[in-house]
């Protein structure tokens, strides 16, 4: 091997070292005693890596389990530290050591760029992408499931969609599959699909669908476009500055006149197993419509037993009729002695333990109007 020469007669000199040529050396000397030296030569080799397949390339079906693979050379035997681009790893942990990765039940969420890199020490490090593509029937979410608008207006209607092979998308009304018309328009912009409807008509409210299907499966989700008044928002703080009363204030959303509005509320009463609710007080309200289709409401609520517990469910009716019951919300009256700054933001177990087991009637006046936010604030 010409890379091998003597130098000076007693010198063995390598040239363009390579890793094979790590071992033992041995030198005789020719005395008569033929006594031998032996030379041990490591040779330190910078890390490299080989993937497992070569091209970096890796599919799995959702909820099945795969093994990414960096198989690394040099001297010292390189450490290998995994880490994924622009995310955590599933584990949640930023990087983990070791040649292997094994990822089980694998979803879409998992999917990405995963990084090994190998060092030892010698030279720089290297890092090697891997690309896991995860292939999943259509999943989709709704940005919202209830659409509110009104006649002349416009509305839109979001579905977010996932799957691989990327999905064919499209849009019912009903049973009707929807095209594209003057006032109707399909817009798609990565997973966000959206439907239009301008100058929205009474025939334009609604059941909806949006369907997606690729080769492993297919997904639809419904939703909802309707004239009818929002759930009602409640605005006022749960705790009352008052021992007696309270001032219940929401918000609802009606592009029509409102009609009616109805405001139902009862006692809670609690102890430390369940609850025991008393008997609702129905009360009718007539709003005052203004210029917007935001109806900021207020009722003053009177009557009320200190250091209690009440809740209410708001109702409002348009010519479309009444809007959905939201929960119902929590409020909560002084007690004898308390301070109004001494309630906590939120209510705790100490708080329900406060409540009175007495049964008192109640009488109630009602007080509605439109009100600004400033007032809100005001009386909170």
């Amino acid at each position: 091997d010409p890379r091998f020469q003597l130098v000076d007669g007693f010198n063995l000199q390598i040239s363009n070292v390579m890793p094979q040529d790590a071992g033992d050396y041995v030198c005789q000397i020719g005395d008569g005693d033929n006594r031998d030296q032996i030379h041990t030569v490591e040779i330190l080799v910078p890390p490299s890596i080989r993937t497992s397949p070569a091209n970096g390339q890796l599919t799995a079906r959702k909820g099945g389990t795969i093994t990414l693979e960096c198989k690394p050379s040099g001297n010292p035997v390189p450490t290998i530290i995994w880490t994924r681009k622009d995310n955590s790893l599933p584990t949640g942990e930023k990087s983990i050591e070791g040649f292997t990765i094994t990822l089980d039940k694998v979803d879409r969420h998992q999917a990405g760029v995963y990084q090994c890199t190998a060092s030892n020490g010698v030279g720089d490090p290297v890092t090697v992408d891997m690309q896991l593509d995860v292939l999943y029937p259509p999943e989709i979410e709704v940005e919202r499931s209830w659409v509110h608008s009104g006649e002349g207006y416009e509305a839109q209607l979001v579905c977010i969609v996932h799957g691989e092979p990327a999905p064919n998308m499209i849009w019912y009304q009903d049973s009707f599959l929807l095209d594209p018309t003057e006032r109707r328009t399909m817009e798609t912009r990565a997973n966000k699909h959206t439907l239009t409807i301008r100058n929205v008509q009474s025939s334009d409210f609604g059941n909806y669908s949006c369907v997606a299907d690729n080769s492993l499966g297919r997904a639809k989700k419904y939703m909802e476009l309707s004239g009818k008044p929002s759930p009602a928002e409640f605005r006022s703080a749960p705790f009352s500055r008052a021992k007696d009363s309270y001032n219940l204030t929401w918000l609802v959303e009606s592009y029509p006149p409102l009609e009616e509005v109805r405001l139902l509320f009862r006692k809670v009463m609690m102890n430390d197993t369940h609850q025991n609710h008393g008997k609702w007080h129905d009360v009718m309200l007539q709003p005052t419509n203004g210029e917007t289709f935001s109806h900021l409401m207020s009722y003053n609520i009177r009557g009320l037993e200190p250091a209690s517990v009440y809740e209410a469910i708001v109702q409002a009716k348009n010519r479309y009729g009444w809007n959905e019951v939201t929960d119902a919300y929590q409020f909560y009256t002084r007690g004898p002695g308390q301070e109004i700054y001494d309630y906590p933001s939120e209510p705790n177990m100490e708080d329900m333990e406060l409540i009175a087991s007495a049964n008192h009637s109640l009488r109630t006046e009602a007080v509605t109007s439109l009100i600004t936010l400033l007032l809100i604030l005001v009386l909170l």
